[in-house]
């Protein structure tokens, strides 16, 4: 397969057949009859034709490859998914269930199952905050909760929810389950407990659950072997609802920031390790390369630092004191600045405003900063916008991050893609590397767009720097990625155990 033909437009289809892809599936046909009984027959959606197949899930912004989509199914209740799952785990000829939580995945296939044929399974619909305990500090939520409708109930408590720098609408708990990071850091540490459907129907609790008679702080491991992280990036459930545990709200927070040269980069980067090392930042501190910087008012061809400093009013300004006077002393920043947010006159104030309240646990509801980023509204990315990601894992020295800088630009200059990089700095070792490829949907861009894609996948993976995600179009790269094919094989006999008719389609990380 070409790049050409992996980075079409959604709308583009193959040639249509007269007949319902399911006609020739008995198994699949009597699946989907009796999930129209379960949900009602306006909650099963069903192609009339191949062409219809690829266009049931709508456009995807990455512009990968449509996949053939057998129907998509939309429980109204969490109760209603354990019959779903049944019905497709009986019968190997029924097909697989790709499960999605509001589908906004973007960067990385958004609703697209990594194969063609499967059932989409669409939890948006389960959309509920069952429980919320406010003193002990954790939620339950189902897929469909937004960051942005949590964050709503939470507003003016002493509890918050560690949000990430996208929109509102996007889910807490699919992100969580891909392993994604908030500005408090890795959302896989808010997984406090999971309710999961397993392929032949049965609910499971796992990690810790909220009961009428339990006292018990909130601690996710138990007792014994934890089954917990089997179902993070897994095909061996369908997770309805999980405990979310939610941090404190510092009484105080402010945001350094820095700015800094290309020439500085490695001599910079070490500057900051040393700051987060010795616990003068909290949360999730971050650097931008120059052209993610320009969506934060960013100097033009510098990188930009942002450090978090929270807790009591009088431990940040200390904090905030030590952060500015050691990164002047050392020579290696041209800007130095801890008040943008609190100076209306500042001309980025309104922007530092935004970026303060994110990592006070805000994810901006009206979509500001994303919006400037992206250039249209969430509701219109797939049908609009362009961008690929890439998401490897880096060690906290300033010799790989300029190593990795370099295979950026090397991709850039090999593909003419505009490429852009955010490190979540998630401590003194491990980096986070967000990198986001923007491009128009015409003309050859996307093509370009994904070679990059590809290059990137090469290059990072001889450097020594795998990716902690992987997109629809790399699910392939899966074993080649694997740190001990051993323990590859142990989640494969797990899942031929679990799921022997792969009710559950295995996706990106098969």
């Amino acid at each position: 397969m070409t790049e050409q033909s992996r980075a079409v437009d959604a709308t583009t289809t193959p040639d249509a057949a007269s007949t319902p892809p399911t006609s020739g599936n008995p198994a699949l046909r009597k699946a989907l009859d009796a999930a129209a009984r379960i949900l009602g027959e306006d909650r099963v959606l069903r192609p009339e034709n191949d062409e219809r197949a690829t266009r049931l899930l709508g456009p995807n912004a990455s512009l990968f490859r449509t996949r053939r989509v057998a129907a998509v199914l939309r429980p109204a209740t969490a109760g209603q998914v354990p019959e779903l799952v049944e019905l497709f785990a009986g019968d190997t000829g029924s097909g697989s269930l790709h499960v999605v939580s509001t589908g906004r995945n973007w960067g990385l296939g958004s609703r697209e199952p990594a194969d063609d044929d499967a059932v989409v399974l669409d939890l948006g619909g389960l959309d509920k905050v069952r429980e919320l305990d406010l003193e002990a500090g954790w939620a339950v939520v189902e897929p469909g909760v937004t960051q942005g409708h949590l964050s709503r109930l939470l507003a003016h408590t002493p509890r918050l929810v560690n949000v990430t720098v996208s929109a509102a609408a996007t889910s807490v708990l699919g992100n969580a389950l891909d392993r994604g990071v908030g500005l408090r850091g890795q959302r896989t540490d808010d997984l406090a407990g999971l309710e999961v459907v397993l392929p032949d129907g049965e609910t499971v609790r796992v990690g810790w659950w909220p009961t009428e008679d339990r006292t018990a702080p909130v601690y996710p491991h138990g007792l014994g072997p934890s089954p917990l992280p089997l179902f993070v990036q897994s095909s061996l459930g369908v997770v309805t609802a999980a405990v979310i545990r939610l941090a404190p709200r510092p009484e105080a927070l402010r945001v350094v920031r820095l700015d800094f040269p290309q020439s500085a980069l490695s001599a910079a980067t070490d500057a900051v390790r040393r700051w987060v090392a010795q616990g003068l930042t909290r949360g999730v501190p971050r650097i931008y390369d120059p052209a993610a910087a320009r969506s934060y008012g960013g100097t033009e061809g510098e990188f930009l630092v942002h450090l978090p400093v929270d807790g009591t009013a009088e431990a940040v300004e200390a904090l905030t004191g030590i952060l500015t006077a050691e990164a002047r002393r050392s020579g290696l920043f041209t800007q130095v600045t801890a008040t943008e947010a609190i100076d209306p006159a500042h001309p980025n104030h309104e922007v530092a405003r935004l970026v303060e309240r994110g990592y006070a646990g805000d994810p901006d509801i009206a979509d500001v900063l994303f919006r400037a980023k992206m250039g249209v509204p969430a509701d219109r990315v797939d049908a609009e916008a362009g961008f690929v990601f890439f998401l490897p894992l880096l060690p906290f020295t300033g010799a790989d991050v300029s190593r990795a800088d370099g295979l950026l630009r090397e991709a850039a200059a090999a593909t003419g893609t505009r490429l852009s990089a955010t490190l979540h700095l998630l401590g003194p070792d491990l980096i986070d590397c967000v990198v986001a490829m923007k491009f128009p949907r015409e003309g050859d861009a996307p093509e370009r767009a994904h070679r990059a894609l590809d290059l990137l996948h090469t290059s990072f993976a001889d450097a020594g720097y795998a990716p902690y995600r992987l997109d629809v179009d790399h699910a392939h790269r899966r074993d080649a990625l694997a740190a001990d094919p051993g323990a590859l094989a142990l989640t494969r006999r797990l899942k031929a155990v679990l799921d022997p008719n792969n009710a559950i389609a295995p996706g990106r990380y098969r």
